[in-house]
């Protein structure tokens, strides 16, 4: 990392960040020789399949959006291949704020998020960005134990179907709460607002629909399955554009509710180390089964 500081700048401080899935965080504390500070951030990819590939994704992907107004991390530099560091890392410019997980304020926060997005995919990179992987086939659902067995069964014939067509957008590809900082202030006329979206290693191309079908299912998971359903809407609001046809939005919708239902474990566990507490594995399993069953029942 030391060759990547400005001139009279060490490392004097390393915090683990939580919250992240698929890789190790730590905020690292820059001394320069002016006596001010600066943080970084190392983003860590250990035992983690196709991390070269997602780390080249990404480290593109904020090189892209440098200018854009969306604001996301700088770069500073990418190891995909582990020639220098222990494991694949990327070292970017720390953003202030924190993710908000909690239920007080989502009213203030969900339409946030919307415009977010919308913002997102009103970007036209220059160089676009691979095609879109579906995360979940028929075959590898996993229908929680209890669950409503016809409503899996009549969710699962739904991605049986071919991909709908679609308009392509550029797609974050996994935004929800858990990648966007908030600055959440005090109760007052200013509100929240965001100061960051972090977690690009899955950009895509691809439809709207999938974008806004991942960050309501992480909504109905964390909130509750209205505000799953609240998010569309929302999105919509802000002058997005989903699919006209209730079929199609349907699709991308289960489609991506499904998904999560290979990982529910991996997950709920970094919102429970966020203090979401009461979100045990079964708790998230039963919010699943509540959305898919209030998606069916909306736009089935």
């Amino acid at each position: 990392m030391s060759r990547h500081l400005e001139d009279g700048e060490r490392i004097v401080g390393t915090e683990v960040l939580h919250g992240g899935i698929t890789a190790e965080m730590r905020l690292l504390t820059i001394d320069g020789r002016d006596g001010g500070t600066r943080g970084l951030v190392l983003r860590t990819f250990v035992d983690v399949e196709h991390a070269e590939e997602g780390l080249n994704r990404e480290a593109g992907a904020l090189t892209q959006l440098t200018g854009t107004g969306v604001a996301a991390p700088g770069l500073v530099a990418v190891d995909p291949t582990a020639a220098r560091c222990e494991y694949p890392s990327l070292l970017m410019t720390h953003l202030a704020g924190r993710t908000a997980l909690e239920d007080e304020g989502l009213e203030t926060r969900v339409p946030l998020l919307a415009r977010q997005l919308v913002a997102i995919h009103a970007l036209r990179p220059a160089e676009r960005p691979r095609e879109y992987v579906a995360w979940t086939t028929a075959d590898t659902v996993v229908t929680p134990k209890g669950a409503d067995a016809v409503a899996w069964a009549a969710a699962i014939d739904v991605i049986r179907r071919p991909a709908p067509p679609y308009e392509g957008r550029f797609l974050h590809r996994d935004f929800h709460p858990g990648n966007v900082l908030f600055d959440v202030r005090p109760p007052g006329p200013a509100g929240p607002r965001i100061t960051g979206v972090v977690d690009w290693a899955m950009t895509s191309w691809g439809p709207a629909d999938l974008d806004v079908a991942h960050c309501s299912a992480n909504l109905a998971l964390l909130h509750g399955p209205a505000w799953g359903l609240r998010f569309a809407e929302a999105y919509e609001e802000a002058g997005g554009v989903l699919a006209a046809a209730t079929s199609e939005r349907l699709y991308w919708q289960v489609r991506d509710g499904l998904a999560l239902s290979e990982e529910v474990q991996r997950v709920a566990r970094p919102w429970r180390q966020a203090g979401r507490t009461e979100l045990t594995t079964r708790a998230v399993e039963e919010r699943l089964d509540a959305y898919i069953t209030a998606l069916l029942d909306t736009l089935g």
